[in-house]
């Protein structure tokens, strides 16, 4: 798939768009001023390779907190604003790399040109973000309600407000709860500005029913070549955004990175604990970082020749199963081996 051409900018060192790799980010969930449980957090996202964070900076404590968390951490650190002009400069002066804010909502045109003239200083990008609950009422009466048009323009509204302060460091998300609405909304944006764009299913809800939606709208718009960053809106374990973020790049090909399972759904032919086998090699593989294609098949008779495109695998027979490298068989091992036999193996590639 060919991706849509965005200009570059640089959340921290971590550049976003053009022809940069997709990035996943997500967003702490604890009090931004309790430094220690942010920082924990941030560093677990890190671990399952969150590659941005943003926190929410609900007064100057937690603004002035941004300091002592970059120290600690080793990612670029978004601050979220809701209306308060002032923490958003206080955010920018404690070393946030990106606000995540709307300029129409923090008031006069000087509070907004004193925001800009702060983020110029230290070429601090924006991101511009409007969901279909935050729309502009004047745009809901132009274009009838809640839908892309009024999404888009509400939003071109505030990118102009930055864009006459002589400032362009801008992403724009256009974020929905409703799948095809937020795939419409970044079309239409996408032919509109080339400015990168921040992907996300707003409110998506709970993490299965979340990651599906979330895997709909997310990749069907990665597949048409739009979208430049991504976060994975779920009500649970932030951890889980970024495990579903990664694994919706990897099945698109845009991440090349950590184990992909390729697995059966079972069958009458299946002899052996191939659920349980698929399970614990998920966990027991999950921190190893090469970039393989492990397939682990329920069936001795189909399983090297339907998963040769994997760089390694299982297939399973009664109370044993093979193992095999490129299609080609190199071992039989007992069942309660498999998994630790197929980790060697993995290990010594």
């Amino acid at each position: 798939m060919e991706r849509r051409k965005t200009k570059k900018i640089l959340i921290g060192n971590v550049p976003i768009g053009g022809n940069s790799p997709i990035t996943v980010q997500s967003m702490t969930n604890t009090i931004t001023k309790d430094v220690d449980s942010t920082i924990k957090q941030i560093k677990e996202l890190e671990e399952v390779g969150c590659h941005i964070i943003r926190s929410a900076i609900t007064d100057l404590e937690d603004a002035k907190a941004i300091r002592e968390i970059k120290r600690n951490i080793n990612i670029p650190f978004i601050a979220d604003i809701q209306y308060d002009y002032k923490l958003a400069i206080a955010a920018v002066e404690n070393g946030a790399d990106c606000l995540r804010i709307n300029p129409g909502n923090i008031g006069t045109e000087i509070k907004v040109k004193e925001v800009i003239n702060s983020c110029k200083e230290r070429k601090v990008p924006i991101r511009i973000g409007v969901n279909s609950g935050s729309i502009k009422k004047e745009y809901l009466e132009k274009y009838n309600g809640v839908n892309a048009d009024s999404m888009v323009y509400s939003a071109l509204e505030q990118v102009r407000l930055v864009e006459n302060l002589n400032y362009n460091e801008i992403k724009i998300s256009l974020k929905a709860s409703n799948v095809p609405l937020t795939i419409e909304a970044y079309e239409k944006m996408s032919e509109k500005v080339d400015y990168p764009l921040h992907l996300g299913i707003t409110e998506a809800g709970p993490v299965w029913k979340g990651t599906i939606k979330s895997a709909v709208g997310i990749g069907t718009l990665l597949s048409m070549g739009i979208g430049d960053t991504i976060r994975i809106s779920l009500t649970g374990d932030p951890i889980e955004e970024v495990k579903v973020g990664r694994e919706i790049l990897k099945s698109l090909g845009l991440l090349n990175e950590g184990i992909e399972i390729i697995s059966c759904p079972t069958c009458g032919r299946t002899k052996i604990q191939l659920i349980k086998l698929v399970e614990e090699a998920e966990q027991k593989l999950e921190h190893i970082n090469k970039p393989l294609k492990v397939a682990i098949m329920g069936c001795p008779v189909n399983g090297p020749g339907e998963a040769k495109e994997a760089d390694i695998g299982i297939a399973g027979g009664q109370g044993e199963g093979l193992i095999f490298k490129k299609g080609k068989i190199i071992k039989k091992v007992k069942e309660e081996q498999l998994i630790d036999e197929l980790i060697k193996e993995i290990n010594n590639i």
